[in-house]
């Protein structure tokens, strides 16, 4: 078939394109399809088999009602390279316009297991994989409701990426879905192979320093947010789903603290915050403490750092960004060697350059010290780990150099920029700037989840009571 001849064309006659040409009551049918993305045993099942056991007259309504014993069929006129690409089997009949569709995708894919990045002693162990029906299948069944809407996009002029936009019909704010879809169509771009690629589409800030958007990697974390309102972005590919809107509190908490009492979960939030403090003023008020305020340290202290310090060549902001460039290097390293080896090589290279830089008198051990409590603390919250980063340098900078008030102003300074952001109508600082006292039942402290009767109202939504369904009018 000329048709046929003009699809492998298209496709570069690439090898993985197989045809298979059968002859059933004097007609001749020809399937396309990638024999590299199909399930072989499904296809050789649920089409080849029924058609060529078929005695009679053969057409594709023949085949759509009496032969295939499949549920994605459909009948289609055009577009039959996208079709194969998006892994389907075509059905070419001699004689008749069209084709027939069918969907067999069979894809490698990973098994959901417990994510990386959201390990949990206490509850769902799940998490998203690279695929995105099994990703969508996973929210399915962790929110089985009527209201659920899940809206397919694709969005790569080569990738042709699926992005599904997910939300709770009768609780998300219909403005900001509209403002999400209405971006998606607006990209023009290759290919989009991530989801962290399209932040910087749908952000309003792209180049801002702060995260704009929650990245999860678990189906009950995802329904729990669309729950107060968000709406979620999923990428086939990635196992990183997109939520919207969010706001810095998110960060302080964790969806451990939802599976343990209320007490606890408010102790270790609040030590996630000294935690983030610790992260990233600690090494500016040493520098500053050292060169500009040290009357303020007890005299046992200043004894005690002036003993380990004294013949040390570099001043103290000098000492603690050759620490921390060091630290980071090791990080850098570990990232990327083999799990295993980079493990070992972090920990044997921080032991042995620390101490061999500390008898050479190149470095000190309380610079040693902060930083690796900095470091450490950083970790408390890993999703702001890149800005926290950054912030670290930049007061220890400040702190070197302009002493205890440039790091007040430096807090002054951060603290105004984050209030100004306000992605999808959503106050970032949300409930503390602006307060919001009915939200502050699970910001820092959390009560008991029988008292949170009403959705946060610092995210749009248009449902604010829980546990009274709505239907859409």
């Amino acid at each position: 078939m000329i048709e046929i001849e003009n699809i492998k064309k298209q496709l570069n006659n690439n090898p993985d394109i197989s045809v298979r040409e059968l002859n059933v009551s004097n007609k001749n049918i020809s399937l396309v399809f990638l024999k590299s993305t199909i399930d072989k045993m499904l296809f050789v099942q649920s089409v080849l088999s029924p058609i060529l056991s078929h005695k009679g007259e053969i057409s594709f309504d023949i085949l759509q009602k009496q032969i295939l014993s499949v549920i994605d069929v459909e009948k289609i006129n055009k577009n039959y390279v996208e079709n194969i690409i998006k892994n389907k089997v075509l059905i070419f009949i001699e004689g008749e316009e069209g084709a027939l569709s069918i969907d067999m995708e069979l894809l490698p894919a990973r098994q959901p297991n417990e994510p990386p990045t959201s390990p949990t002693i206490q509850g769902p162990r799940e998490g998203f994989t690279e695929s995105i029906k099994t990703n969508l299948a996973l929210l399915r069944k962790q929110c089985q409701s009527k209201h659920l809407v899940i809206k397919n996009y694709f969005v790569g002029a080569l990738t042709h990426t699926q992005i599904s936009v997910v939300y709770i019909d009768n609780i998300a704010d219909k403005k900001i879905v509209k403002s999400i879809i209405d971006k998606i169509k607006k990209i023009n771009t290759d290919g989009i192979v991530d989801s962290h690629y399209l932040i910087e589409y749908l952000s309003k800030r792209p180049n801002g320093l702060f995260e704009q958007f929650g990245t999860n990697e678990k189906p009950d974390i995802v329904t729990a947010k669309m729950l107060e309102g968000r709406v979620a972005i999923f990428v086939d590919g990635t196992p990183i789903v997109l939520t919207v809107p969010y706001v810095f509190i998110e960060d302080l908490q964790n969806s451990n603290d939802y599976y343990t009492n209320s007490h606890y979960a408010t102790f270790v939030r609040y030590i996630r915050s000294f935690g983030l403090i610790l992260a990233t003023i600690v090494p500016g008020l040493y520098a500053s403490f050292r060169l500009y305020h040290y009357k303020i340290v007890p005299l046992k202290y200043i004894i005690t750092i002036n003993a380990t310090t004294q013949n040390l060549p570099f001043t103290p902001i000098i000492e603690l960004l050759f620490i921390l460039i060091l630290f980071q290097i090791l990080y850098e390293v570990s990232l990327r060697l083999p799990r295993y080896l980079g493990l070992a090589t972090s920990i044997v290279g921080a032991l042995v350059l620390g101490d061999t830089g500390v008898q050479a008198g190149l470095i000190s051990p309380p610079g040693i010290i902060i930083i690796a409590l900095s470091l450490i603390s950083m970790y408390t919250i890993p999703t702001q780990a890149p800005q926290l980063t950054i912030l670290r340098f930049v007061f220890l900078i400040i702190g070197g150099t302009l002493g205890l008030l440039g790091i007040v102003g430096g807090i002054i300074y951060f603290v105004n920029y984050l209030n100004t952001l306000n992605e999808y109508n959503t106050p970032y600082l949300a409930p503390y700037a602006p307060r919001i006292k009915d939200d502050l039942k699970d910001a820092l402290h959390r009560k008991p989840m029988g008292e949170m009767k009403q959705r946060p109202k610092s995210i749009p939504n248009n449902d604010e009571i829980r546990g009274i369904e709505k239907n859409n009018e």
